[in-house]
């Protein structure tokens, strides 16, 4: 479980993060599974993500996939996520899906310019995933960008609350805490 921070609100959030529920290609070589287009809606187990949302709200807890990016494939261990009075869903595909959408109660699209984006995922996937700069830049220009452009980017018209200037927006963070602390009763 990770705690979001230091205020007691923080152990009543289950967070669920959508780059562990990309499908498992069990069947596939490694070779093949780099090729895979993880960029778009269809690589995500979406099924698998809804079902443990609607477990998770309904008090019972769930054994999230860890994903290993370096090897394209869903590790042997599973991260237990204990219910709680809020559910986090974090992910750029997650308002694709119109089921997962219909069950958040609150909507937030985090806006962040495609430079800052890239040289973060760049960064990540050097640091994190095993890339090289080379993998990240082929990647980004063959999906990334293209898969923003035709899913993600037109997925803001289903948030209720949008905040630019990629999370350093520090009012419109203030006020969607503000909000999701009315929410949350304290432990």
């Amino acid at each position: 479980m990770h705690v979001v921070g230091p205020d007691e609100r923080a152990r009543s959030v289950s967070i669920l993060q959508q780059d562990n529920y990309y499908k498992d290609y069990p069947d596939l070589s490694y070779e093949e599974r780099i090729k895979v287009n993880f960029d778009h809606p269809d690589s995500m187990d979406t099924p698998l993500l809804i079902e443990h949302v609607r477990l998770l709200r309904a008090g019972k807890p769930v054994d999230s996939p860890i994903y290993d990016f370096a090897n394209f494939e869903r590790s042997k261990d599973v991260v237990k996520i204990e219910p709680r009075a809020a559910i986090i869903i974090e992910g750029i595909l997650i308002f694709e899906s119109k089921p997962l959408r219909e069950l958040m109660d609150i909507k937030i699209f985090v806006d962040t310019d495609a430079d800052l984006r890239f040289i973060r995922r760049l960064e990540r996937d050097i640091r994190e995933r095993g890339r090289t700069m080379e993998m990240v830049v082929e990647q980004y220009l063959a999906t990334v960008r293209p898969m923003h452009t035709e899913f993600v980017e037109p997925s803001k018209r289903f948030a209720d609350v949008i905040i630019p200037e990629g999370g350093h927006n520090e009012v419109g963070i203030d006020l969607v805490i503000q909000k999701i602390k009315s929410l949350v009763p304290l432990p």
